[in-house]
């Protein structure tokens, strides 16, 4: 292909991060899906599971293996919602506070050595995209816009 087409972009990008916060983690017996998810539990009053995966953008039986290995590693607990019978809260484990203040500076020291590299216009003309782009796609506004046009 010539020209390279913006989803192209997109996912070469992706994956290029992927790979380098799960090489990065790697050295710490961890992966970035872990990263991530010390990351979205609150480190004072937990999370509730149900809430997890919406968050971060996983599937349930991902988020679920994840969660497993986490607890198996002792980076969290689980504990019962006092609101919600049903419903479970994650914990962090001093561990996993202490594996969650890395995954932190790693995310940081990636943001500002971008920001180090690329002007602020740069900047936000990349978040204004990224957002057009994730508001079209919520909105159905990419494949279905013929189908809701003859509606």
């Amino acid at each position: 292909m010539k020209d390279k087409t913006i989803d192209y972009v997109l996912r070469t990008t992706w994956l290029a991060v992927n790979k380098m916060y799960n090489e990065e983690a790697a050295k710490f017996d961890s992966t970035m899906a872990t990263g991530f998810a010390l990351l979205s539990i609150d480190p004072e009053k937990g999370t509730p599971s149900t809430s997890l995966g919406p968050k971060m953008g996983m599937e349930a039986t991902s988020l679920s293996r994840t969660l497993k290995m986490m607890e198996k590693k002792g980076l969290i607990i689980r504990k019962p919602n006092p609101e919600d019978g049903r419903g479970v809260l994650i914990f962090l484990t001093d561990f996993g506070k202490e594996k969650r203040a890395y995954s932190k500076e790693k995310v940081i020291t990636f943001n500002e050595t971008i920001k180090d590299n690329v002007s602020d216009e740069e900047l936000t003309n990349f978040y204004k995209v990224a957002e057009i782009i994730n508001n079209m796609i919520s909105n159905k506004q990419i494949y279905n816009q013929k189908e809701n046009i003859s509606k």
